[in-house]
């Protein structure tokens, strides 16, 4: 049985994780193991946030179309 040789993509896949862990803190952007929890942490973060961002938007639009509307004597729910 031969055996696999990877460590070209090894490497590969390390520098990758390593490389988004620029800028994390102390081991966090230096060793492998911690620096690709930290990364796997922050991707699932960065989904959730860009779902929150539409809500959060989507929450001071209609305020401040509210309080525009307000102005003029009608409210958001008579307006829409």
């Amino acid at each position: 049985m031969v055996r696999v040789k990877r460590g070209n993509v090894a490497r590969k896949r390390r520098k990758k994780i390593l490389q988004f862990a620029k800028g994390y803190r102390g081991a966090h952007s230096r060793l492998f193991r911690v620096a690709n929890q930290q990364v796997m942490k922050a991707l699932r973060y960065s989904y959730i946030g860009r779902k929150q961002k539409k809500r959060t938007f989507r929450k001071l639009w209609i305020t401040r179309i509210n309080a525009a509307s307000r102005l003029n004597g009608l409210s958001y729910s008579r307006l829409i």
